[in-house]
């Protein structure tokens, strides 16, 4: 299955997964036909589909479908078939945002800080967990940019055109007070006191955190591309993480935050390991681990 998996993408790949995508939506919102939120639903379709566009973006993975196939087992398996819409909106912004950044037109992505902050200020809004993506931005800017100042002030100028629009319509509708939960750690903070079962991902969790080692072990081989790119990579991961640690509770739909850089990375480990059968019994662990948590979260 490895060696399959390992074959490269064309471009009806893409396509064709965002369409076993659909039918997976379709199949877990039937079971619950209704109380389906088509709102919620959708957009959070839109936003998972755009992830696999991100993949060839930021070419990490020799176009193949490991990834692709990563993605989509990662996606059955958080997904609940109804999420919060806060949550389903943060997909699609996450995705755009990154389409950004990881453009190849240099102009688009150096200029578009006005917008990127507008859609931070946007995700902010309608989901306050969302907050450390910008500060993802904001190191992005800092370790990529030569005009830091300027970037950092076009992004805050796109945060304040959304903020003030906002207050000002809140002002119009005389809705005068406000939610503490729009400050980081005034929401809805949960620190769990149990994690079933949540260690039944510990597999998975552990090739995580080889492959990153490995990575590091390896550092001065890789390209400055290379670097940079995973760099990015961990970044991103690392503020979608702040995201779960502090917010997720039980709702285990915000581990698909997750999905897009641990199918990358997981991805890149199983390439890299020496023999043809770790590969393929790294593989299928992942599936059968995939499998369990969802057969258990879903009972």
């Amino acid at each position: 299955m490895f060696r399959l998996l390992s074959k490269e993408s064309n471009i009806f790949s893409v396509p064709v997964y965002i369409g076993i995508l659909f039918l997976i939506f379709l199949s877990l919102n039937l079971l619950d036909f209704r109380n389906i939120d088509y709102f919620s639903t959708s957009i959070t379709f839109l936003g998972i589909s755009l992830g696999y566009f991100l993949f060839n973006k930021i070419a990490l993975n020799q176009f193949s479908h490991l990834p692709l196939f990563l993605y989509t087992a990662f996606v059955i398996c958080f997904y609940s078939g109804n999420l919060d819409r806060g949550l389903a909106i943060t997909f699609v912004t996450s995705a755009i945002i990154l389409l950004i950044l990881t453009s190849q037109d240099d102009y688009l992505r150096k200029s578009a800080f006005v917008l990127v902050g507008s859609i931070l200020a946007f995700n902010y809004l309608v989901f306050p967990p969302s907050w450390p993506m910008g500060v993802f931005v904001i190191f992005h800017i800092i370790g990529t940019s030569g005009r830091i100042g300027l970037n950092i002030f076009r992004l805050i100028f796109g945060v304040l055109l959304i903020l003030l629009s906002y207050f000002g319509l809140m002002y119009l509708i005389h809705y005068t007070t406000w939610d503490r939960t729009y400050l980081p750690f005034n929401g809805k903070f949960e620190i769990m006191d149990s994690y079933y079962p949540l260690y039944i991902l510990i597999p998975i969790a552990l090739m995580l955190i080889f492959s990153i080692s490995d990575h590091f072990k390896h550092y001065n081989e890789k390209s400055p591309i290379s670097r940079y790119k995973y760099t990015f990579v961990l970044i991103f991961s690392l503020a979608q993480l702040i995201t779960i640690i502090f917010y997720m509770g039980t709702d285990y739909e915000y581990l698909l935050l997750l999905a897009l850089p641990s199918s990358i990375i997981i991805s890149r480990m199983l390439r890299f390991l020496p023999k043809y059968w770790m590969q393929e019994i790294g593989l299928w662990v992942i599936v059968f681990t995939l499998a369990i948590f969802k057969i258990i979260t879903f009972a």
